[in-house]
């Protein structure tokens, strides 16, 4: 089995030593060179040593994970993003699309990080731009979502979505340039991350940007007419929804 090394940064002592007993006793193929509480003690040891894996967690003391990560533009180690259990944070790597453990974590939930880490590919600079935004400003609406197709991951403006439509587990994404993406999850999963940023679900398939729609036309049971001459239909227990966000413009 191959030897993997490993840091921890951690600014919480008794979810560093959790973490760190947890991997001492699980995980005999990885070693811990070192561990840091802050953004200052890890960007000392990371000049010093380069680990395969970094357990980073995402709020310290005196900075954030991010601020280590801009220190280091050539990092090359695997990162394990590792977050208190807050619905900002919680949204900001579902936005990102960007794989976290959540505290307190369970034995499964690390191994199953561990485990993917080790065929990692790396979040890009986009993605990790997204997370950032996210985090460290969780009082502004994001404005950009990373979309996982079935070979890569897209960063797309959300200003730019007109609708999305459910095909069975997968959504596909309709743009306002024409364009449409196919992506590996189900449309509830949109449509409860994109409801605070002016997405409403018409119908069971249906999951639109408000601002795209242009017409709402009363005749075949019901159905909006959108800016890209799209149809969508509108079920009947959303009806009132879509007209009061209709006269309230």
């Amino acid at each position: 089995m191959q030897k993997l090394t490993a840091i921890i940064v951690e600014d919480n002592p008794l979810a560093l030593e959790m973490l760190t007993t947890d991997i001492s006793n699980n995980h005999k193929e990885i070693e811990i060179i070192g561990t840091a509480t802050s953004v200052v003690e890890a960007a000392k040891l990371l000049r010093k040593k380069q680990p395969n894996i970094l357990f980073l967690d995402i709020m310290l003391g005196d900075g954030t994970g991010f601020d280590i990560l801009e220190i280091f533009h050539d990092l090359q180690s695997k990162i394990i993003f590792v977050t208190a259990s807050d619905a900002h944070a919680i949204k900001a790597f579902k936005f990102s699309a960007i794989d976290y453990i959540l505290k307190p974590y369970s034995d499964s939930d690390l191994e199953i990080a561990i485990d993917k880490v080790k065929d990692q590919i790396q979040p890009d600079k986009a993605q990790l731009e997204v997370l950032q935004q996210a985090v460290t400003s969780p009082n502004n609406k994001p404005k950009k979502i990373s979309l996982h197709t079935s070979d890569k991951i897209i960063v797309v403006n959300i200003v730019d979505i007109i609708r999305c439509k459910s095909d069975n587990n997968y959504t596909t994404f309709y743009f306002k340039d024409g364009s449409k993406i196919l992506v590996s999850k189900t449309l509830k999963y949109y449509a409860d991350m994109l409801k605070e940023v002016g997405f409403l679900r018409v119908h069971q398939s249906h999951l639109i940007n408000i601002k795209y729609i242009k017409e709402f036309i009363k005749s075949d049971g019901g159905y909006l007419l959108l800016t890209d001459k799209s149809n969508v239909p509108v079920s009947v227990r959303k009806k009132a929804e879509v007209l009061e966000i209709l006269n309230s413009y």
